[in-house]
């Protein structure tokens, strides 16, 4: 393999010229305009994305959510914890295997949707940003993340 000429070398290493900074900062930039959102209805980001894993599938167990939400149960546990304690979420043992926990939605954590249903709408207009673009770059992202996780 030929060496690489020496001015692609240096831009290479330039900050604004990494994907992983491009990632980083976006998202540190987007769950900058979550946090006022989310502090209405009472929820950090992560348990957002956790609320919203339930509202689309209530009952999981603790390791499909961790799974789902690419996250381990040593981080998984304390935020379940929280929720728990503020009434959105139930942990119980699985009747049929007690090594599952089931995470089940409390009616006060199925009503808590409703309240969230406009923070999509208000995250896609503050990035000013279309439905389909959105879809796209969301699409684009998770392809990069699965091969990243491959690697």
């Amino acid at each position: 393999m030929a060496p690489m000429p020496k001015s692609l070398s240096e831009a290479s290493l330039q900050l604004e010229q990494q994907l992983c900074f491009a990632l980083y900062s976006t998202s540190l930039a987007m769950t900058k305009l979550y946090k006022p959102q989310l502090q209405q209805i009472g929820l950090t980001y992560p348990q957002y994305l956790a609320m919203l894993a339930l509202w689309e599938h209530d009952g999981l167990t603790v390791s499909a959510l961790g799974e789902q939400l690419h996250l381990d149960s040593g981080t998984l546990t304390p935020l379940l914890k929280r929720l728990e304690s503020a009434d959105l979420v139930s942990r119980q043992r699985d009747d049929e295997d007690e090594r599952r926990v089931m995470v089940r939605l409390t009616p006060a954590g199925k009503r808590l949707k409703s309240r969230a249903m406009r923070i999509p709408a208000t995250m896609l207009d503050a990035a000013q940003c279309a439905p389909t673009e959105a879809q796209t770059l969301t699409r684009q992202i998770q392809m990069l993340r699965n091969r990243l996780s491959t690697a």
